[in-house]
């Protein structure tokens, strides 16, 4: 097989891995007729101790392995395997999603307007059920419509449309406007880049749109959850927050301290009155991360 700088690529899609086990190879092996279409693979391995990366690149010799040498998290993860990428656009997929038969030329095809700088695709759970890939800027809006009745006509869209971001699970963002903008704020460990890079995006007139017909089975978050475990959750809110104190939005920031910990210390009162313990242990940890003067 040529070398990615011998022939043509039309993208790279780039898994950032720490300790997926199988989960990992799965993602790889998912992404076959796209390599053989000419795509390249990517797997930057962030350390990982459980042998995953080797196991994917035995069974998908065609996946290049880029070793970080340690944890660099998902957005400086992310940026190093983009430098390995070749083609007009790159293409983020988490090692616990699988993409289904077509995703990626869907995903891709959402770029030929010249006007859409960013794709995010479709996400379903392993039962096929449908889950959210895009969210609001607006902290209210995030926090009281980004909600399970406030998607409900997401669930019915099937062309792609306009959103403010789309989640870096599964996200193709054209080559030349990743360099422009110097690739994700490293700044984030893990959770809020794909809400960083988005925003930035738009400040170059760059649209984001959601993808629902480019779908990807998402899994159970396997190397969030060896990491945070039940805080995973909280995690997620920590970047958030984090991306309001980085791009300076005091008012914004504070608005979704109050109305998150007002929110998620209602859901946890109410797990627990229902005798869901885990969950109400999950949903404290979310409200006390709302109320840190520092995430």
């Amino acid at each position: 097989m040529l070398s990615p700088a011998a022939r043509h690529v039309p993208a790279s899609v780039v898994i950032v891995n720490w300790n997926a086990g199988d989960m990992l190879r799965a993602c790889v092996e998912s992404l076959a007729d796209d390599a053989r279409r000419g795509c390249a693979v990517v797997v930057v391995d962030n350390a990982s101790s459980d042998g995953s990366a080797t196991a994917a690149a035995v069974a998908c010799p065609w996946v290049t392995v880029v070793p970080a040498g340690r944890n660099l998290g998902f957005a400086a993860g992310a940026n190093l395997g983009a430098t390995h990428a070749a083609g007009d656009a790159v293409v983020f997929l988490n090692p616990d999603a699988r993409v289904l038969p077509g995703a990626v030329p869907e995903l891709l095809a959402a770029l030929a307007d010249p006007r859409v700088g960013i794709a995010g695709g479709g996400l379903l759970d392993e039962r096929g059920r449908w889950q959210p890939g895009a969210a609001r800027f607006s902290p209210v809006g995030h926090l009281l419509l980004d909600t399970t009745l406030g998607r409900l006509p997401a669930r019915w869209r099937r062309r792609p449309y306009r959103v403010d971001w789309v989640y870096g699970t599964f996200m193709a963002v054209r080559t030349a406007l990743f360099r422009q903008l110097g690739g994700f704020d490293p700044a984030y460990f893990l959770y809020g880049e794909d809400m960083d890079l988005c925003h930035r995006a738009r400040q170059f007139d760059a649209r984001t749109v959601h993808v629902p017909e480019a779908r990807a089975v998402h899994g159970d978050n396997v190397s969030a959850g060896k990491r945070f475990g039940i805080g995973r959750e909280a995690e997620v809110v920590k970047g958030e927050l984090r991306f309001y104190r980085r791009r300076g939005r005091a008012l914004e920031l504070e608005v979704f301290r109050r109305l998150g910990a007002g929110k998620f210390g209602a859901k946890a009162a109410l797990a627990g009155l229902l005798g869901r313990r885990r969950t109400a242990a999950t949903y404290w940890r979310v409200a006390r991360a709302c109320l840190e003067t520092s995430t």
